[in-house]
């Protein structure tokens, strides 16, 4: 009998709230994060070796030609996919179909499987502000970046979030409740 309860979490090489998805995710049980090439390379820039990630959770890697952790999406692992952070780069080719990415190939694996799919999309306004390792820096989305979001919007099976509270209300994770004094 498949195990339908886990989540996939991929990971892209942005910065874009970085700490807070990686928080989100372990908050979820049994969760798999899916990284790209750059995220590997990304999380260690933000002071997250990988190493110490796969002590909470199991982890693939973007290393095989053929994507062979696909075949999980087949066997009905996934309850869903998570793809957050999700870069420019990444929406785009999920927006066109290319699926030459660890990324990129589970959410088309996803889509074929009819598992639900959240993207948090990082280039989702004209202006906003983000994190980079040497503080936050304000980024300019490019016009194709902000209508490939939209687009993706459109997509079966995919859900676009563009914040991190919306981001949260769409995996279903409680508020933690207040401190509250007593008199």
């Amino acid at each position: 009998m498949p195990d339908t309860g886990r989540t996939a979490w991929a990971i892209t090489g942005s910065g874009h709230y970085l700490k807070e998805c990686l928080q989100l995710a372990e908050r979820l049980p049994a969760v798999d994060l899916f990284l790209s090439k750059a995220a590997a390379e990304v999380l260690q820039v933000y002071g997250f070796p990988v190493k110490q990630l796969k002590q909470r959770f199991r982890i693939f890697h973007d290393n095989t030609a053929s994507a062979s952790p696909v075949g999980l999406f087949y066997e009905g692992v996934y309850k869903q996919l998570i793809v957050a952070p999700a870069t420019s780069n990444s929406v785009a080719k999920m927006v066109y179909g290319i699926s030459d990415s660890l990324v990129t190939n589970v959410y088309a694996q996803a889509g074929k499987c009819r598992i639900p799919s959240v993207v948090f999309a990082c280039d989702a306004a004209p202006e906003m502000e983000t994190e980079a390792p040497s503080g936050t820096v304000m980024v300019y989305p490019r016009r194709i970046d902000l209508e490939n979001t939209r687009r993706l919007m459109d997509f079966e099976y995919t859900r676009v979030v563009t914040g991190l509270q919306s981001l949260e209300d769409a995996l279903g994770i409680p508020t933690p409740c207040q401190n509250i004094s007593s008199f």
